[in-house]
This record gives structure tokens, sequence and C-alpha cells, in this order.
């Protein structure tokens, strides 16, 4: 009796440690994600939305081939390319209905509506992925997740800096922009839940890697159609712009490798509630960075984020699939 109990100890410490390690790594992804935005920003104003979000997911794949290819060769001994239609329909499902929406419609949506518009619109991201987890994964909702939703969004809400005044969700003029950035948002929610349904299949590293592999032809295709003009400037890049496109691109695999990680171990929604730090992190960075001024309001926004986060990674009650080995390990 005494070796079972000691048993069920030790397994559920090292679930409370691998939880508090996912934790952090959640707050490394984001962030990553949020100190990057001051390099799209420079990117931006240089290329235009598109090939901004374009050329660093050239980037992004080019920099997964080797790993990929390792990988494969470890696990079934084949080459780069997927040999079954199978695997193929899944990442074009993954890119066509999440990775080219979450990454093309942000872009067309800013240009239709405005951009405060699009900062309240992207905090329901973690509400969708709550919602298509529900759906496509049956997630469910416990009283502990709804409270930490609902602490975290108080939170963001303190320190977004949002412009209340120039908000406009009843003109028509704006509505197709805003109608883009909510199928923006949930084709984000979308790559989150079906990249972990994958991940029961493929490493973090094939997932990240073939989703960007088929969205490439897209986000090429309307980037030559609509800023075509950036790819004839291509021999006039400056070292800094270069530079810039390959800091995003390099971003962007650290932190979604992490994050897909973390989403092996974690349900998409307590993976995605994290998503709120990216606009509390933007806040500080730009405080260190630009000498910006927080205020008591930010920094206690900033803290309720910290804590949901906190509450809903680590101690959140275990999924039924979690709780499966501990009983298992006490039997």
């Amino acid at each position: 009796m005494e070796n079972t109990q000691g048993n069920v100890d030790s397994v559920g410490e090292l679930r409370g440690s691998s939880r508090v390690r996912d934790w952090g790594l959640l707050l490394l992804t984001n962030f990553l994600w949020a100190s990057s935005y001051s390099v799209v920003g420079f990117v931006d104003r240089t290329l235009g939305p598109l090939a901004t979000a374009t050329l660093p997911a050239v980037v992004t794949t080019l920099m997964m081939i080797p790993i990929v290819r390792r990988e494969r060769r470890q696990v079934s001994g084949q080459g780069l390319i997927l040999t079954e239609w199978r695997d193929w329909w899944n990442f074009l499902v993954l890119a066509l209905a999440g990775a080219i929406p979450g990454q093309l419609f942000l872009a067309w949506g800013i240009k239709l509506s405005l951009v405060s518009n699009a900062a309240l619109i992207s905090f329901a991201l973690p509400v969708t992925t709550a919602v298509v987890a529900y759906i496509v994964l049956r997630e469910r909702m416990t009283l502990l997740r709804w409270a930490s939703f609902g602490v975290a969004l108080v939170g963001v809400l303190q320190c977004a800096g949002i412009n209340w005044r120039e908000l406009n969700f009843t003109s028509m003029s704006f509505m197709a922009g805003n109608m883009l950035l909510f199928l923006q948002v949930t084709g984000s929610s979308f790559y989150n839940v079906y990249s972990k349904k994958l991940l029961r299949r493929y490493t973090p590293s094939m997932v990240l890697f073939y989703s960007y592999l088929c969205s490439l032809p897209v986000l090429l295709f309307f980037t030559f159609y609509l800023e075509g003009a950036t790819f004839r400037h291509v021999p006039d890049f400056r070292a800094s712009l270069w530079l810039g496109i390959l800091v995003i691109g390099s971003v962007n695999v650290f932190a979604m490798l992490m994050y897909l990680g973390v989403m092996t171990r974690l349900d998409a929604t307590q993976a995605g509630l994290s998503n709120y730090l990216i606009p509390v992190f933007g806040v500080i960075v730009a405080g260190v960075m630009l000498h910006e001024r927080l205020n008591k309001a930010m920094l206690l926004g900033g803290i309720l984020v910290l804590t949901s986060t906190l509450l809903i990674t680590v101690y959140d009650r275990q999924t039924a699939e979690e709780e499966k080995p501990a009983t298992a390990a006490g039997s």
C-alpha cells in the first residue's frame, strides 16, 4: 500500500513539474511573438502586409527542411516528400482552413477596417479556439477554465491600449473588413486545434513544415498579384530588411515548435488562453525598448493575465486522457 501511494505521489510530482515547465514555455513563446512585432512593423513599412507575412513564411519553410528530413529518416526511413495522399490531405486541410486565412485575411481585414477593430477582434482568439476545440476534439470547458478566461479578458483589456473612440462595428463600410478579421481569428484557432489532432501522428516539426509548404503557393500567388512591385525591388532590399525578414522567420520557427510541443501535452483550450499574453508582453517590450509609460492599470492587467494562464495551465483538472495513466499507476 505504501509503495502504491509512493508511486501515485511521484507521478503527481512529475506532472506538476511538467505543467510548470509548459507554462514557462508558453510564456517564452508568446514573449517571442510579442517581441517580433516591432520587427514586423519595420518590415511592413517597406514591403506591405502580404509580403511581410509571405517572405518570412518562405524563410520558415526553408529552415525546417533539414530538421524534417532528419526526423523522417529517423522515424520511417523515408525522404522529405510525403508519399500517401492521406498525409497531404491532412496538411491541405490545415493550410486551407487554418494557415492561409490566419495570415492572408489579417492584411485584407485591416485594410478594409480599422486597426482598433482588429485589435479588439483578436481578443476572440482564445474563445474561438475553445469553441473549435470542443467541436473538433470534444475538449470540455470546466468552471476553472471559464474563470481563467474571464480573468484573462479583464487583464488584457486593461493593458491593450485600444483607442475605444476609434472603434466602429456599426458602419457598413467596415463590415467586410471586420468579417475578414473574424475569419482570420477563426482560421488561427482552427490551425491550433487541428494541429493538435495531427500531433497524434506527426512531430511538431512536420506539422509546421508541411502546413507551410501547402500554404506557400496560395500566399505567393496573392502577394504577387496584389503587391507585385515588392518582388521587382528585391535586388534593392537593404541588409537591414533582409535581417528583419530572417528574424521574423527564425522567431516563428522557435516559437511555433515550442507551442506545438506544449500542445502535445495540454488541451488546445489551455494553450490557446496563453495568446492573451501577446498584447501584455507587447506593452512591456514597448515600455522597455521605446520608453513608453507603463501605468498601474497596465501592470495590474498583466498580472491578471499571468495569473489566469498559470491557473489553466498548472492547476486545471486533469483531462480524461491524462487521468487514465494516473489510474493505471495506482492500480
